[in-house]
């Protein structure tokens, strides 16, 4: 599979020809050094690079199931379709008041790991915007120079006024410091004493979105992008935020974490936490917004509940029509049986960071954090190897995620009448039009990083009606969302080809994916008739990651006229 690539990759071009030699399979293994045929090696193994496959591949054609032309998939124009990258956008390091690993350290993790980008978010604080920006962006740029084959991004853990935290982050360049650090001076929730859910706070979070807005309008930086991390964890994201900031800067505020980070948190003591995972172990609190049922407050196999409740939250918002996009990632911090401790003497709050840490002596089993990569990724469609091809796809929608190397790759389409559009796309239609779901999913093809390959039980449609907007901004369900078909999946290597007719389309609906691997199921919280077999509440303090493992993708719409 030739894609006339060049041999060779400077480091966050925003070239399309660009690619990492490993990646690059117009390279000779033999031509790689032997850390570059090392990574191709790996990316082999898991499922995510490999001439010829079809969904398996990075260099997945948007088109190459289709019998349509892939051009009329790929809105760039490039026939050859989409790179799909993985990532994770939620890491901490010593610049982070609870956290203690150098950046050097995390990109090497998320590069063995088989990320191709990510992006450091240390927490907003007095102390961070005072001096962690600047000091950690040396950090960061080394990282870049050391580590060419994962694009490194610098953003930051925003305390959302009045919400919950978000990742912040913006395109490489000038003034990336510049912005980041007058935007949390101004917009951080802590630095601003601004955490209550006031209507004055919540003023404050848009403001921060509206300069994040003009400094891209202004070009002081190429682009950012603003996701809401673990919603639904403390309840204090309240249906109406959610819906005022994607209104406010739909190109900027353009989804949430679907599935949180600290994932071996619900490992059982004393082999681990024995908390909840994704350390979803609360209840609520005077900020929390009153309608949340308390089983929002618990992780739903590995899931945000505003996730994995079928006609909850992020339906209701799909079903306005609201492109809304979900994630997954590490949140890590502090890595589960990993050995190492802060360094010694660490002043953080004179110094804005902790000394680089050293051999602890024993096994960290307390942690509740995997590595970048090691288990949830996010998977990118991309036209090209760069920083910029990377945030338009994030919010073009073209994303779908994994825990625990569930499936090596997916490729979904709609399609009516020669035409068709992939995940976060909208097909437009002749009123009543013939449209169909083409699936072809790469199922695990190698072992995970707890050393067993995963098996796809199940792959489920999940499809709801476009309804238009809510005269109720804090509205979380829709009554018109459904799984509409499930298929078992019973083989365990190479690739299934699955197809659902929608029949002929005479208003607008969208369809999203969700896979499992059958372990743990319960009837979804809106009932039978709508989830017969989704997530089952994880349980706290015994909810090993591992045995629970879940895919799901970004909508696609059909729009009838």
């Amino acid at each position: 599979m030739s894609h006339g690539h060049h041999h060779h990759h400077h480091h966050g071009s925003d070239d399309a020809s660009s690619l990492p030699p490993a990646l690059d399979m117009s390279v000779p293994d033999e031509e790689l050094t032997p850390s570059q045929f090392s990574r191709r090696s790996m990316l082999r193994r898991t499922g995510l690079l490999g001439a010829g496959l079809a969904a398996g591949s990075v260099l997945v054609s948007a088109g190459q199931a289709a019998a349509t032309p892939a051009s009329t998939v790929s809105r760039g124009g490039r026939s050859d379709g989409y790179l799909w990258l993985a990532g994770d956008h939620h890491i901490h390091t010593q610049y982070s008041s609870d956290a203690k690993y150098r950046v050097i350290d995390h990109v090497r993790q998320a590069n063995a790991h088989g990320l191709d980008w990510m992006v450091i978010t240390d927490h907003g604080s007095e102390a961070h915007a005072k001096i962690g920006v600047e000091k950690v962006n040396p950090d960061i740029v080394d990282a870049r120079e050391q580590i060419d084959d994962t694009l490194v991004f610098q953003g930051l853990e925003w305390n959302i006024p009045a919400a919950e935290h978000g990742t912040v982050f913006v395109h490489p360049g000038k003034n990336e410091v510049a912005v980041l650090k007058e935007f949390e001076t101004s917009f951080d929730g802590s630095v601003k004493k601004a955490t209550a859910n006031t209507p004055a706070n919540e003023a404050l979070a848009i403001a921060g979105l509206n300069f994040l807005a003009e400094q891209v309008q202004r070009r002081n930086v190429k682009d950012a992008l603003f996701l809401a991390n673990h919603p639904a964890r403390k309840g204090i994201d309240s249906p109406h935020e959610i819906r005022a900031w994607r209104e406010a800067q739909p190109t900027i505020a353009v989804g949430m974490e679907g599935a949180p980070g600290h994932q071996a948190a619900g490992i059982k003591a004393p082999q681990g936490p024995g908390s909840g995972r994704g350390f979803y172990d609360g209840s609520p609190s005077a900020d929390s917004f009153a309608g949340y049922p308390l089983e929002s407050y618990r992780t739903w196999g590995g899931f945000d509940w505003m996730t994995a409740t079928v006609g909850g939250l992020w339906d209701s918002l799909l079903a306005e029509g609201k492109p809304w996009w979900i994630t997954a990632n590490s949140d890590s911090h502090n890595v589960y049986a990993d050995s190492a401790v802060r360094g010694p003497n660490s002043d953080f709050n004179a110094n804005g960071r902790y000394n680089d840490p050293v051999y602890g002596g024993g096994l960290n089993l307390t942690d509740g954090d995997f590595w970048p990569g090691q288990y949830s990724r996010t998977h990118v469609g991309a036209e090209s190897f760069s920083y910029k091809s990377v945030m338009d796809g994030i919010r073009a929608g073209r994303v779908w995620v994994d825990h625990g190397g569930l499936i090596s790759g997916l490729n979904a389409q709609l399609r009516s009448g020669g035409r068709a559009v992939t995940l976060g796309g909208m097909l437009q239609v002749r009123r009543g039009s013939q449209v169909d779901l083409v699936v072809e999913v790469s199922l695990a093809n190698g072992p995970n990083w707890s050393q067993f390959v995963p098996t796809l039980a199940r792959l489920d449609v999940i499809q709801g009606d476009v309804t238009g907007p809510t005269a109720d901004k804090d509205t979380f369900t829709t009554p018109n969302t459904k799984v509409v078909k499930s298929f078992v999946v019973n083989k365990s290597t190479g690739s299934v080809r699955l197809t659902y007719s929608l029949g002929q389309v005479d208003k607008p609906v969208y369809v999203r994916l969700r896979g499992t691997d059958g372990n743990r199921m319960a009837v979804g919280l809106r009932g039978a008739s709508v989830d017969p077999a989704g997530p089952a509440m994880d349980v706290l303090g015994d909810a090993d990651p591992w045995k629970d493992l879940w895919f799901y993708s970004n909508p696609m719409w059909v729009l009838p006229a």
